[in-house]
């Protein structure tokens, strides 16, 4: 066998497992793809052929006549959402709720990790831990029911205010206890989840700064301020401005399990009323254009954060 003979076969060994390897690549990468397929199936049902029915906004629509020939009314239900009375205080009570939620879900959970972080029992801290956080996964049908029960007129909280000589209150049918109550019980269900986030955020700061610290004679306080809070801070950042998008969101589960009429003027948000609206009223194209305008409200806002959170925090998806 010649030179030339033997360095063909060298190549030819050499291209064949490559060959091989591509073409195992391409089937990893069909198959890959295959099994997005069912989740991309359900999606484009469900989440992209709904939105044509957006259309209905600009109609006064008729069942019997369906979206194809209803007729086409313009902005007229904007116009008439804008002058409705109920509009302003609706917007207002959903920013104030939704608000309320994003302030206080920053502070506690934030509050929360920097106590359990400066515990020394690794068994007590996974136990705080996991109580804390089992409360994100009950759904407030649960949730709702349990808190009626807590905070109604003959429940625990007034028990033991009566207890301490103190007046009952209606918790659930005061326009001045609903809001608080709303953005507290929310921070109270989510804010171990948010404590999982900040722990996993500390375990990122090199422990030997904290042994220089205490070298140089900072205390435990100090050092919190100087190292913890620094060290954080870029999560702290970026949870705060992708909350941003949630504005509009003040959580229609929650209000819809606990309100009721007597506390309309301030528990009642932007999803309630659509939801009174459109399934209750049979005012469907109304209620699906005051739908549309919070979801163009919050695709924007939802942008704007996006773009905060990667100037502030590096945070990219694509």
């Amino acid at each position: 066998m010649t030179m030339a003979q033997t360095e063909a076969n060298v190549d030819l060994n050499t291209k064949l497992p490559m060959q091989r390897r591509k073409k195992r690549e391409r089937l990893d990468g069909l198959t890959y793809h295959l099994m997005l397929l069912p989740g991309m199936i359900m999606l484009f049902i469900f989440a992209i052929i709904p939105m044509f029915g957006a259309v209905m906004a600009f109609q006064r629509f008729i069942p019997a006549k369906g979206i194809f020939e209803s007729p086409w009314v313009g902005w007229s239900n904007f116009t008439y959402m804008f002058q409705l009375p109920d509009s302003k205080q609706i917007f207002i009570n959903t920013i104030v709720i939704a608000v309320g939620k994003i302030v206080l879900g920053l502070i506690v959970p934030i509050v929360f990790a920097l106590l359990l972080h400066e515990g020394r029992q690794k068994l007590f801290k996974s136990t705080v831990q996991t109580i804390v956080y089992l409360p994100h996964f009950m759904s407030w049908v649960v949730l709702g029911t349990m808190l009626t029960m807590i905070f109604s007129y003959d429940g625990m909280v007034n028990n033991l205010l009566e207890f301490l000589g103190l007046e009952r209150i209606m918790f659930l049918a005061s326009n001045t206890w609903f809001r608080p109550l709303l953005i507290l019980t929310d921070t109270w269900k989510e804010f171990g989840y948010g404590t999982i986030i900040y722990l996993a955020a500390l375990t990122s700061i090199n422990p030997s700064l904290y042994e220089s610290a205490a070298l140089d004679g900072a205390n435990r306080w100090k050092q919190m301020l100087h190292i913890t809070l620094p060290g954080i801070f870029p999560t702290i950042v970026l949870l705060g401005t992708l909350s941003l998008g949630n504005v509009l969101n003040a959580g229609f589960d929650q209000v819809f399990n606990l309100y009721n009429p007597l506390v309309y003027e301030t528990g009642d948000i932007i999803d309630t009323f659509v939801y009174r609206m459109g399934l209750i009223n049979m005012q469907y194209s109304f209620a699906t254009a005051i739908g549309l305008m919070k979801s163009v409200i919050s695709f924007v806002l939802i942008i704007i954060s996006y773009r905060l959170a990667a100037k502030y925090a590096g945070y990219r998806i694509f």
